[in-house]
């Protein structure tokens, strides 16, 4: 019963976000300052399904200057942990499919996210650069996952080299955002699905990377990313574990 009042919760809110959106994108369209906008109320459904979100932010986070953010792109419940983390101005790089999803493909064109083509292998080459021209030109960030698909209880997978190219190219940090494990801890009918921790990392330096050392950058980048992600896990299991003891010697 809980799911699905859940479930009606998330329906209604993300239909109600959407038009609101929508009009409200329509007065600066393609606005890149939209997505955290639009990102933040997201992440405001998080005790909808049960969890508690506590993010983290470096110092000085104000005045990063212009990167590419890579992500671990777990499941759909990222749009309710990561998205509460997004910078302004930052947009993200998605298929152009996702146009046709109701209510939610619009507003994704509107707030000013970068679409591209990743069925058609010829264009797929041009999205480093269209990336790189997009992020020069409007002076804006990138949120990339360079798993490149949900990772599904599977761990921090391999890293694809397109978000490292580009931020090469584009002569620009990049900043790791990492989300404790939220694999198997979500369930839908138990009331209280406990702590998640978002975590922003300090820019890694990329000018002492050159193009043949994209793959030195990206497994550079992956173990920083899985050494914070196993730190984050303990973290939580530790505070959880604390939490649960507490409650019993309370009762």
């Amino acid at each position: 019963m809980l799911a699905i009042i859940r479930f009606i919760i998330v329906v209604i809110y993300c239909i109600l976000v959407c038009i609101f959106g929508c009009i409200y994108c329509l007065f600066s369209p393609r606005n890149p300052r939209h997505v955290a906008t639009f990102g933040h109320l997201f992440g405001r459904l998080a005790p909808v399904f049960g969890l508690k979100v506590e993010v983290r932010l470096p110092a000085g986070v104000e005045n990063h200057p212009t990167a590419i953010y890579i992500g671990n792109h777990q499941n759909n419940f990222d749009m309710v942990t990561a998205a509460s983390i997004v910078q302004p101005p930052t947009v993200t790089v998605g298929k152009k499919s996702l146009l046709w999803v109701p209510f939610f493909g619009l507003l994704y064109w509107l707030t000013g996210n970068i679409l591209i083509d990743r069925d058609n292998r010829a264009k797929a080459h041009s999205t480093i650069s269209q990336v790189v021209t997009q992020m020069q030109r409007r002076k804006i960030s990138v949120w990339m996952f360079p798993e490149g698909t949900r990772s599904r209880g599977r761990g921090l997978l391999p890293f694809k080299t397109g978000a490292f190219h580009a931020a090469i190219a584009a002569g620009v940090p990049i900043i790791p955002v990492c989300v404790s494990s939220t694999s198997n801890k979500i369930k839908l009918n138990r009331w209280n699905n406990g702590l998640v921790i978002v975590e922003m990392l300090p820019p890694i330096d990329t000018s002492e990377f050159g193009k043949e050392q994209v793959r030195k950058l990206a497994t550079h980048c992956r173990e920083i990313m899985m050494a914070k992600i196993d730190e984050l896990d303990k973290e939580v299991a530790d505070r959880e574990a604390a939490g649960h003891i507490e409650k019993k010697q309370a009762s």
